[in-house]
């Protein structure tokens, strides 16, 4: 696989693009404890925020296929980063739970457009190098995601009222890539006379995109209840969870960034079972460990080994879909929505009948699945021609 890539104008524009959106995602998992104060709701009807990003994933995979046909990569890109600045400023400024749900809905759905279209378009752009982009444009991402994580922590401490400001940081971002950084010399989309991309897919799609599911489960359920895990191992202060979180995120964006070229040496499906293996070192520290500092670094190790198995997963995906990437990256969309809204939930219910620390083994059992589906259903990608 080639490693070494042009970071151009494009490459910066598309980094940026899911810079923003995972500034979201960072801070709205942290705010969550906050909005339920705010809104004095159960945990259960605060967890419908996440339900809502998990079906709005849904649809934007549905719908990936037929955006992408009607108005070109490009402007689905741009047309979802508007949907999502819609979104966060419902959720800003409405304060019932009902609203900021459907600005949840609105948010996730914006997302999930620009994450979709931010594979294919630096797949095609760079060919045979996108796994490596791809990878560095998401580690940009996860700068993002820390970002989003300090802000509203930041923010919240200093004026615990006032932490929903901090989404508002973004939207300036947001103009400006669409103002000043968007390529206005494009080229009118004109959509093919095939219409949008359709048909069946292999059964090895549908097997490597099993994988694709236990890779975002074992990511979302992570995210979402490592710091759990560690308060019940350690002891820890509630306050422990931004810590974590950032360490998380920490150590996606180390991997994103500096994996492709660490691995060069090693075809995409081989560092993604690097990657997968990497994970599960670090859940086994995790997991025994009762200290405070070695769980914080186990957790870093993991974020290490989560970093790029969506981008290297994405681009099996791709591999495997017999030249139609934008009904590929759909299917995984929908994915994504499945682990996003299920695997967090199943493991909180697991938590209330067995405990955190034994429904925590359900995240070894998804990195298994993930590793030994890659291992059987190679996806060839270097035989692939350039899209």
């Amino acid at each position: 696989m080639p490693h070494v890539v042009k970071r151009d104008s494009y490459f910066w524009t598309i980094a940026l693009q899911t810079f923003a959106v995972n500034f979201f995602l960072g801070g709205f998992g942290p705010a969550q404890p906050l909005l339920r104060a705010d809104q004095h709701t159960s945990l259960t009807i605060a967890g419908l925020h996440g339900t809502a990003m998990g079906l709005a994933s849904i649809c934007a995979g549905l719908l990936n296929p037929h955006l992408a046909h009607r108005f070109g990569r490009d402007n689905t890109a741009w047309l979802g980063l508007g949907i999502f600045s819609i979104g966060i400023a419902v959720i800003v400024f409405s304060p019932p739970v009902q609203i900021t749900i459907l600005g949840s809905l609105i948010a996730g759905f914006g997302t999930s457009i620009v994450i979709n279209n931010f594979v294919t378009s630096l797949n095609k752009h760079y060919g045979k190098s996108a796994p490596f982009a791809v990878m560095q444009a998401n580690g940009i991402g996860s700068m993002g995601y820390i970002f989003g994580t300090l802000s509203i922590g930041t923010i919240a401490n200093l004026n615990r009222s006032h932490w929903r400001l901090g989404l508002l940081v973004i939207l300036p971002v947001v103009a400006y890539l669409y103002f000043i950084r968007r390529d206005k010399s494009l080229s009118e989309h004109v959509p093919g006379e095939h219409g949008p991309q359709k048909g069946k897919l292999s059964i090895k799609y549908w097997i490597a995109w099993v994988g694709f599911v236990a890779v975002i489960s074992s990511e979302f359920a992570t995210s979402f209840w490592a710091a759990a895990l560690v308060r019940d191992r350690t002891n820890a202060s509630p306050a422990i969870s931004t810590l974590a979180i950032v360490a998380l995120g920490s150590g996606m964006a180390i991997g994103r960034w500096y994996g492709a070229q660490t691995l060069k040496k090693f075809e995409p499906d081989t560092q993604l079972k690097i990657f997968i293996a990497t994970q599960f070192l670090g859940f086994a520290i995790l997991w025994f460990s009762h200290n405070l500092t070695l769980s914080i670094a186990a957790i870093l190790i993991v974020g290490l080994g989560i970093s790029s198995q969506f981008a290297l997963s994405s681009i099996r995906l791709i591999g495997l879909s017999d030249g139609r990437p934008d009904l590929a990256i759909g299917k995984s969309s929908m994915a994504a929505g499945l682990a996003i809204g299920g695997a967090p939930f199943a493991l909180g219910v697991l938590g209330d009948h067995l405990g955190i620390s034994r429904a925590y083994m359900m995240v070894p059992a998804l990195i298994l699945i993930a590793y030994f589906i890659v291992q059987f259903i190679p996806s060839h990608i270097l035989a692939e021609d350039e899209l």
